[in-house]
């Protein structure tokens, strides 16, 4: 896996996801990158971390035709803030729990009561 610069990664979208061959091996989360630093910081070992000392193996990978409760219970079960959405083995997309707060924002904000509607207190 290639060697990476370990505190030149401001611009980088997290999560990342990690491939190998063209297949999807594991995903690189902020969390990850904060944990690296701060070890990588207190040791006396200035070299390059690589990818593989970073990436969370075994990282959630669901279908694009996936239902979305499966994809939220599956992250709440593991824990997880992130599953990677593939199409036949190809990354299409990351699906975030930032991604799961708008949609729900979005279905609260048309379904939930109004303001003076006491049918649900």
């Amino acid at each position: 896996m290639k060697k990476l610069p370990v505190l030149k990664t401001a611009m980088t979208p997290f999560p990342c996801s990690v491939a190998r061959d063209h297949k999807v091996v594991g995903v690189i989360t902020d969390r990850d990158m904060t944990s690296a630093r701060h070890v990588h910081a207190q040791s006396n070992d200035r070299g390059r971390l690589s990818v593989s000392d970073l990436y969370m193996v075994d990282p959630c990978i669901v279908s694009l035709d996936e239902p979305l409760e499966n994809i939220l219970l599956t992250m709440a079960e593991r824990h997880i803030g992130s599953a990677i959405v593939a199409r036949a083995g190809k990354l299409v997309g990351v699906f975030t729990s930032v991604d799961a707060c708008r949609i729900f924002g979005k279905y609260l904000h048309e379904h939930a009561s109004q303001p003076g509607d006491d049918t649900v207190a």
